[in-house]
């Protein structure tokens, strides 16, 4: 029986992914993207559909840490002092739009023969935007730390907040008879709360840093993977033990280690985790469409989709545009947030199991919802591919001259240290990472911030923002991970100029063969400032000893461009390797003997 048992329950994982896998590549490829695709795979595989999988409300439960990650990635970019800056969108943006919404939203279910309590229940519901959609959308368009997109999330983040007061208006609503008596007072629940709050700010300010820098230390891998999800995972249930939000929690989390050296390596940890779990949340809304409660219906719930979403977005545009964004701005926002969200379900379950609501109402209403997310893909769809591209305003904006890219370096050792030196004096803005933590803490006091991480990883070099950076600089002291960064940079920014450090001859060869820009042999450079040093030893004058290292350095060039395949990399072996202005004495000798430098 127990074999039965898991053989079932390895049909539904096969089930789930073979879905994701077939639908989302099908549905990016036709641009309607990835969100519509597991929406679309979970309404086939679903009880509605091919019933192949019957549960979908426990799989968009386990499912909705796959939310909670994602507000800790994006609390990860939201350092304490730029979240302060953004108080007045999230305090001020967001209640304007959340009580403008309500307020029509309640209406409209008046409109539609509903008491006000469910006119007003509804009307919270499709408030709260989905964070999974809008977020999942901002993050494959890269709009996230744009200003567009910072306001968004300042609202989602006000919208998450009203999760809590919104379940005790619902118990406020709820009948004498099934009004939930607590054994413990107002006050008391309000200071559990702060108390958790309090424990997981202190923690993130006096535990995590150290936790991770003995994690480190150990070179365990899986260990950082998992002490990053305990992270994670133990901020959302102190949160909800203190009966707060688990996603605000796990927001919090992320933005006491926005300042933290481990801060890459924990978003490339998590990453995975967040991407397969956002998905099964998708599969399981796809799944809890009730087509038959749709069916009977049909004239209601497609009435209220439309008459929610239409006022909805009205209210967003105005708020938008009130607040002082442009036009097309403001009709993104509509149609990105126009939507209800996965904490509808939450509250019309609690307003169901109060008895606030009946169980025919909730259906119509968790349908409306499901659509409204559902379509929500589609639409923005449509509204891009209808949309010319917006043309960038330069009002305010100073002629660029003189431009500056950043740099990333990779390893802080002795090498990367020196070498970057010279962006730092042509004003460039570093951004550094290296896997030793000892060298993370010896960077502190003299001002460098470094960031822990793997540079070999695809995910780490992401994280760590390779693909803005202008030129990247390997420093690493190991040559097998120097060739593997190369090759993973290489294949992730192709028009990024790297620049990298060869332990000796062979490995500069092989650094070539990857298409490096710019290849430099460790020993090589200061060999010669020794073999110049020895020359005016023995009485060469400046000129003499600069003419025969000159010489030294050509020919050290023509026969590594010979040795590279085929002569193909000799002209950028000649640059790597020469001065400018260097010359052929006459009479020199033609040959010179290998080495490894």
């Amino acid at each position: 029986m127990a074999a039965e048992g898991n053989a079932g329950q390895l049909i539904g994982m096969v089930t789930l992914l073979g879905a994701a896998v077939v639908a989302v590549p099908l549905f990016k490829r036709i641009g309607l993207g990835s969100v519509l695709g597991y929406l679309a795979a979970g309404l086939a595989i679903g009880p509605f559909g091919l019933g192949l999988l019957s549960d979908a409300q426990t799989i968009i439960h386990v499912a909705e840490l796959g939310v909670v990650m994602f507000l800790f990635v994006i609390g990860l970019e939201m350092k304490p002092s730029h979240l302060w800056s953004l108080r007045g969108q999230i305090f001020g943006l967001g209640s304007m739009q959340v009580v403008l919404s309500a307020v029509l939203l309640t209406g409209i279910g008046r409109l539609f023969g509903l008491s006000w309590q469910v006119a007003f229940i509804l009307g919270a519901g499709f408030v709260l935007t989905s964070t999974a959609i809008v977020m999942q959308v901002l993050s494959e368009r890269g709009d996230i730390l744009a200003p567009r997109g910072q306001r968004i999330v300042s609202i989602l983040l006000f919208e998450d907040l009203l999760i809590v007061p919104l379940l005790a208006v619902v118990a406020f609503l709820a009948p004498a008879e099934a009004a939930p008596v607590s054994a413990d007072p107002l006050w008391q629940r309000a200071g559990t709360g702060l108390i958790c709050l309090a424990v997981l700010v202190a923690a993130g300010l006096w535990l995590l840093n150290p936790m991770f820098r003995v994690l480190a230390k150990a070179k365990a891998r899986e260990v950082m993977t998992a002490a990053a999800l305990l992270v994670v995972l133990g901020a959302a249930l102190l949160m909800e033990l203190g009966g707060l939000s688990m996603a605000m929690g796990a927001f919090v989390a992320g933005v006491l280690l926005s300042e933290s050296s481990f801060r890459h390596q924990l978003e490339a940890d998590i990453e995975p985790f967040r991407g397969l779990l956002l998905g099964l949340f998708f599969l399981g809304v796809g799944m809890a469409l009730d087509l038959d409660v749709v069916a009977r219906n049909w004239q209601l719930i497609g009435l209220g989709v439309l008459a929610l979403m239409l006022a909805k977005a009205a209210c967003i545009y105005a708020v938008a545009r009130v607040a002082g964004s442009g036009h097309a701005d403001a009709v993104d926002r509509a149609v990105l947030m126009a939507q209800g969200g996965e904490f509808a379900f939450v509250l019309f379950a609690e307003a169901l199991k109060l008895r606030v609501i009946s169980p025919e109402t909730n259906a119509n209403m968790t349908a409306i919802i499901v659509l409204s997310m559902a379509i929500t893909p589609l639409v923005v769809a449509v509204h891009k591919r209808s949309t010319p591209p917006a043309r960038a305003s330069l009002d305010g904006v100073e002629a660029p001259q003189d431009l500056r890219g950043n740099v990333l370096i990779i390893g802080f050792g002795r090498v990367g240290q020196i070498a970057s030196q010279g962006p730092l004096a042509r004003g460039a803005t570093l951004s550094i990472i290296d896997n030793d933590p000892d060298v993370i803490q010896n960077a502190a006091p003299y001002g460098f911030k470094v960031y822990y991480g793997d540079g070999a990883r695809l995910d780490v070099l992401h994280a760590a923002g390779a693909q803005h950076a202008r030129a990247i600089l390997i420093c690493v002291n190991d040559a097998a991970a120097a060739t593997r960064i190369v090759e993973n940079v290489r294949r992730a920014c192709p028009q990024t100029q790297v620049i990298v450090r060869a332990f000796d001859r062979e490995h500069a060869l092989e650094l070539v063969q990857l298409d490096a820009d710019h290849v430099v042999r460790e020993t090589f450079e200061s060999a010669l400032v020794m073999g110049r040093r020895a020359v005016l030893a023995l009485g060469a004058t400046d000129q003499e000893a600069d003419d025969l290292i000159d010489e030294v350095r050509t020919r050290d060039a023509e026969r590594f461009a010979m040795e590279t395949a085929g002569g193909t990399f000799a002209g950028r072996a000649w640059c790597w390797a020469t001065s400018s202005g260097s010359t052929r004495r006459a009479g020199a000798s033609p040959w010179m003997p290998r080495t490894r430098s």
